[in-house]
This record gives structure tokens, C-alpha cells and sequence, in this order.
């Protein structure tokens, strides 16, 4: 009879929902290809007039915007989907060390290093995303 009744309750789900995490998947690759873009448009402003440099400006300007939906969806992942945490405090890394990149654009020491610094977290953003273990809730 024990049986009976432990059956019919249904089990909490050990996957994460599998439409936010294709959500968080598409707008990572969204990033990182915003991020190729704008990095390939900034070696071509070096030594371009003012149309390259404003296309470099736009592209971080996308960059921003795909971060601010990547914190979005990355927190969604991990409150009530009850994914792992880190990815959301990378997202909002990735936001902050976007926007440090339009203060520090006159000041390549500090904007090249932070452009590195977008580049390996999205690369770890990647990785994780695409992997098994993001399905697999906390």
C-alpha cells in the first residue's frame, strides 16, 4: 500500500528547464560572436578614420545589450531553475567589464586587458553552457 502512495507523488525534476537553458546557450553564442565583432572592428579602427572607430563603438553597444539579456536569462538558470550560480555572477562580470570597456576606450593599458578579460569569460560562459553538467540542477 506504501508503495502505491510513494508512486503516485511525483519526483522533482533533476534537469534544469531545458528552454531557459537553450535561451542562455543562444544569447552565450550571441555574446561571443558580438564580441569577435567588436574586437575585429577595434584592429581595424587603429589605423581607419572615424567610421571604423564609430562601428567598433556600436558593436560594444551590442555587446551591452547581450549582456544585460545573458544576466537576465543566467539568473533565471539558477533561481528557479535551480542551476549552478557562477554563470550568473560571470554575466554580471561580463556587463560590468563591458561597460569599464567605454570608460577605458583613450586608455588601451587598461582596455585591451579588459577585453581579455571579456574574452576568457565568455570562452568559460561557452564551455559550460554547451556541457552536460549545466542541465544538472543544484
Amino acid at each position: 500500500m506504501q508503495e502505491t502512495v510513494a508512486a503516485a507523488v511525483p519526483r522533482p525534476s533533476r534537469q534544469v528547464s531545458a528552454g531557459l537553458l537553450y535561451g542562455l546557450r543562444i544569447v552565450v553564442v550571441a555574446q561571443a560572436a558580438s564580441l569577435l565583432v567588436a574586437a575585429s572592428l577595434a584592429g581595424q579602427a587603429v589605423g581607419a578614420g572615424e567610421a571604423m572607430r564609430e562601428a567598433h563603438v556600436m558593436a560594444g553597444m551590442v555587446v551591452h545589450l547581450v549582456a544585460l539579456v545573458q544576466v537576465v536569462l543566467a539568473v533565471l538558470v539558477w533561481r528557479p531553475g535551480r542551476g549552478a550560480g557562477w554563470p550568473a555572477l560571470a554575466s554580471v562580470a561580463l556587463l560590468l567589464v563591458g561597460m569599464a570597456q567605454h570608460v577605458t576606450w583613450l586608455w588601451l593599458g587598461a582596455h585591451v586587458p579588459n577585453g581579455v578579460v571579456l574574452f576568457g569569460l565568455i570562452t568559460a560562459m561557452l564551455v559550460w553552457t554547451w556541457s552536460p553538467r549545466a542541465a544538472v540542477r543544484r
